[in-house]
C-alpha cells in the first residue's frame, strides 16, 4: 500500500497525480493556448499544479478524512471520461475556433459508511471541502500582501487566491449534487455564512 499514512492506497495515489495533471493541462491550454513552447508551457503547468491542483486535492481530501473521522471509508475515484471530455472541450474549439471552454470535472470522493451517515455529518464533510478552498485562499493572499514578491510570483499568488475562492463559492452552491445543497439540508446558517465569506472573497479586489 501507498501513503498508508495517510489511508491513500496506490490506485487512489494514481487517480489524484492524473487528475491534477489533467487540470494543469486543461488549464494550461485555455489560457496559454495550444503553444507548446516550453517556458510558458512550463509555467502554466507548473502555476496551476500549485494553485488549481492544490485546491482540488486539498478539497478533496478534506471530504476524505472528514469522513474517515466520523467512521465511514472514504477514498477519491477519477472520472477517466469526465476528463477526457474536459480536454476536449479545451483543445478542439481551439484548433477549428481559436476559442476554448474550460471544464473541469476530475472525479469526487465516495464514501462507503459503515452506519448510516446523519445529515450533520454529511453537511460538515460537505462543508469541509469549501472551507479548506478558503483557507488555501488565504495562504495565497498573505505573503502577497506582506511581502515584496516578484510580479510573476505575485501573478502565481493571486490566481491561487482567486481560483480556490471560487472553488469555494461554486461547490457552495446549494444544489446537488454539489457540497452546497448538503450544508444547506444539515445547517442553512452554516450554509449562509460559508457562502457569504467565499462570496466577499471571490469579490475582494486585492489582485486587481
Amino acid at each position: 500500500m501507498a501513503f498508508d499514512f495517510m489511508r491513500i492506497d496506490k490506485r487512489e495515489a494514481f487517480d489524484i497525480i492524473v487528475s491534477v495533471l489533467a487540470i494543469a493541462l486543461i488549464f494550461t491550454f485555455h489560457y496559454n493556448g495550444m503553444k507548446i513552447a516550453p517556458a510558458p508551457f512550463i509555467f502554466y503547468m507548473a502555476a496551476a499544479i500549485i494553485t488549481l491542483g492544490s485546491g482540488f486535492v486539498l478539497h478533496e481530501l478534506a471530504h476524505k478524512y472528514t469522513a474517515i473521522k466520523y467512521g465511514a471509508r472514504a477514498r477519491f475515484v477519477a472520472w477517466p471520461s469526465a476528463l477526457a471530455l474536459s480536454l476536449a472541450v479545451v483543445i478542439i474549439p481551439q484548433l477549428l475556433f481559436g476559442w476554448s471552454v474550460f471544464l473541469i470535472a476530475p472525479g469526487a470522493v465516495y464514501i462507503y459508511g459503515t452506519r448510516p451517515i446523519s445529515v450533520k455529518e454529511n453537511g460538515i464533510i460537505s462543508l469541509a471541502g469549501p472551507a479548506t478552498n478558503m483557507a488555501l485562499a488565504v495562504v495565497f493572499l498573505l505573503p502577497a500582501l506582506f511581502l515584496p514578491l516578484p510580479q510573476q510570483i505575485l501573478g502565481v499568488l493571486g490566481i491561487g487566491f482567486l481560483v480556490n475562492s471560487w472553488l469555494a463559492l461554486f461547490n457552495l452552491i446549494p444544489i446537488f449534487p454539489l457540497d452546497g445543497s448538503k450544508v444547506w439540508a444539515w445547517d442553512f446558517r452554516a450554509w449562509i455564512a460559508a457562502a457569504a465569506i467565499a462570496f466577499i472573497m471571490v469579490n475582494m479586489p486585492v489582485f486587481g
